[in-house]
């Protein structure tokens, strides 16, 4: 059977494709494009150029219009000549001048799509969900999130196997070696091999499910041990600063940067505001076309959010498009099951918030980009009242409101629970880890 490698991507140069549709116009496949070149530059890949179709709706042979397909070959063509003429004067290539290495789609492409578009730029080809698994791929550390992003990839895989044996489709012979369309000979050894790949692809997916039931039971064995304790959750769209606030929170070292997936598995702490100790934990990023087979894989890591009593659902407020990553989230949310679960909004990167206001002889309509922070305050937002809370986790802004603020809600949640209880407990760190 080929192995299924996942696509390396190191300092490859790259070029981004998105439609303009009714559904998504242009502004919106530019957000969409922006997100697409970070999860890119996450990757290790260095984006150079994009290129944009508005149409109805995706081809299903090419994705984009032959048009489009053929000014993004010549593109890859004139880059090739532009490489080969800097090695042969001895110059030095660089991002503007290498070759490019592979182009990223911004939606998911079948498994005829991708053959088609490969047969046409004879460079490497990706779609948005390739590009999420690699970086789950490399983000995943634990036994636990490598068999979770294993399981998504072969998933994945699964219907794409047809473009794995593209080599054998000229290896007929018998009655239908002439090439018609129902040709008999085709059918010959590239069939065999593909179902015997089926066969073994779904026998590995029955092994990693089964592996994932007992990684399951494991974790469901921890959390009972975690003692009477209010759970809480960090909850939001990925790179929003949850790894950040769990830091700060529970003075601990959890990884975080300035990249997409930095974090993939749930990591639970103990926090101790004034008397009163919690659980907190930090969870996987959401993000937009978040492949289904990735929630399905990744239900056990969040099973910390099913659990948990507070959800604490963490907007980075700078961004652009905060509004809809708020609804993007709180849709992973319902599917999830959680929808109903007491939850507080923790709008952070305050310190990143930028605007600039209306000259005063303009007479346009206000934009999100001339809304100040506290004219923002008194939209929607203040009908929240105590469920939401503006911080900055990076500059350490609103922090002792927030710890108070929290307090509050989990010592009213501990009283209700656990009536009894008087915060006398002590967990180390080994029982929820």
């Amino acid at each position: 059977m080929k192995e299924f490698v996942i696509s390396e991507v190191k300092a490859e140069t790259a070029v981004l494709v998105g439609l303009i549709t009714k559904e998504q116009d242009e502004a919106k496949t530019k957000e969409y494009l922006d997100e697409l070149e970070f999860l890119a530059d996450t990757a290790g890949a260095i984006t150079v150029k994009r290129f944009t179709q508005r149409t109805g709706g995706p081809s299903s042979v090419t994705y984009v219009g032959k048009g489009k397909l053929d000014e993004i070959k010549q593109f890859i063509k004139q880059r090739e000549d532009q490489a080969e003429e800097c090695e042969a004067a001895g110059i030095e290539l660089t991002p503007e001048t290498s070759p490019i290495g592979m182009v990223i789609f911004d939606d998911e492409l079948s498994a005829k799509q991708i053959r088609n578009i490969e047969s046409e730029l004879k460079v490497k080809i990706l779609d948005r969900t390739t590009l999420i698994l690699d970086i789950f791929a490399m983000r995943a550390q634990t036994a636990n999130a490598k068999t979770q992003v294993e399981l998504a990839q072969y998933r994945y895989m699964l219907p794409r196997l047809q473009r794995l044996w593209t080599h054998l489709e000229r290896q007929g012979g018998g009655s239908g070696s002439g090439g018609g369309k129902g040709s008999v000979g085709l059918r010959g050894p590239g069939e065999t091999q593909l179902e015997m790949d089926r066969r073994i692809i779904l026998q590995r997916i029955t092994l990693l499910k089964q592996r994932l039931v007992e990684i399951d039971k494991q974790k469901t064995t921890q959390r009972k041990n975690r003692g009477r304790l209010i759970r809480v959750a960090l909850v939001g769209y990925t790179n929003v600063g949850k790894s950040t606030i769990m830091n700060l929170l529970a003075k601990s070292e959890v990884f975080a940067e300035n990249k997409l997936f930095a974090t993939l598995d749930t990591t639970v702490r103990k926090v101790v505001v004034d008397n009163l100790p919690f659980l907190l934990a930090d969870t996987v990023g959401f993000i937009r076309k978040l492949p289904t087979d990735l929630v399905d894989s990744f239900k056990s890591t969040l099973d910390e959010v099913r659990e948990a009593d507070l959800l604490l659902h963490v907007v980075d407020i700078s961004h652009p498009d905060f509004e809809e990553q708020i609804q993007v989230v709180e849709k992973t949310l319902a599917d999830l099951g959680c929808a109903d679960k007491p939850s507080m909004i923790v709008f952070n990167k305050i310190d990143n918030y930028s605007w600039t206001e209306k000259e005063a002889d303009d007479l346009t309509p206000p934009t999100k980009e001339n809304v100040s922070l506290d004219e923002l305050r008194q939209t929607w937002m203040a009908k929240l009242n105590e469920n939401c809370i503006f911080i900055s986790a990076k500059a350490k802004t609103n922090i002792d409101e927030f710890r108070e603020t929290l307090y509050k809600k989990v010592r009213e949640m501990h009283v209700q629970k656990y009536p009894y209880n008087d915060f006398l407990y002590t967990i180390t760190d080994e029982d929820y880890e």
